[in-house]
C-alpha cells in the first residue's frame, strides 16, 4: 500500500465527503457529482486521485460507471496510525503516573507559614 497516496488523496475535503458517501454503498459518477458545485471533469479529476491511491474503484454497468470504496488502503492508513496511537498512550499514562507522584509528594510535604509583610 502506498500510505503518501492514500493521505494526499485524504488531505482534500471533497475526497473524503466522496468517500463517506460511498462508505454508504456503490454510487455512479453522476449521482456523486450532484452534491458538490463543481463541474463533471473536477469531480472525474478527484475520482481518478481517490482510484490511484487504491480508495475507490469503478466499474462499467451499459452506461453507467459506478464507483465503490476500496478498504484496503483505508486499513493500512489506520494500522499505520495506530501504531502512534499506541505511543502516545503510553506517553501520557507515564505523564499520568507522575502527575499522581507529584500529587502525592505535594500533599506529603509540611504547609510552610506564610510571611507577614511589613
Amino acid at each position: 500500500m502506498n500510505l503518501d497516496a492514500t493521505f494526499s488523496a485524504l488531505a482534500d475535503p471533497t475526497r473524503r465527503a466522496i468517500l463517506a458517501r460511498l462508505a454508504e454503498g456503490e454510487v455512479s459518477v453522476m449521482d456523486l457529482a450532484a452534491p458538490f458545485a463543481l463541474s463533471q471533469p473536477a469531480v472525474s479529476k478527484h475520482l481518478r486521485v481517490l482510484e490511484h491511491a487504491g480508495l475507490i474503484s469503478r466499474s462499467r454497468d451499459g452506461q453507467r460507471r459506478p464507483c465503490r470504496i476500496e478498504a484496503a488502503p483505508l486499513e493500512a492508513a489506520n494500522a499505520w496510525l495506530e501504531r502512534y496511537r499506541e505511543i502516545w498512550e503510553q506517553n501520557y499514562a507515564r505523564l499520568d503516573d507522575l502527575l499522581e507522584i507529584m500529587k502525592q509528594e505535594a500533599a506529603a510535604e509540611p504547609s510552610k507559614p506564610k510571611r507577614k509583610k511589613k
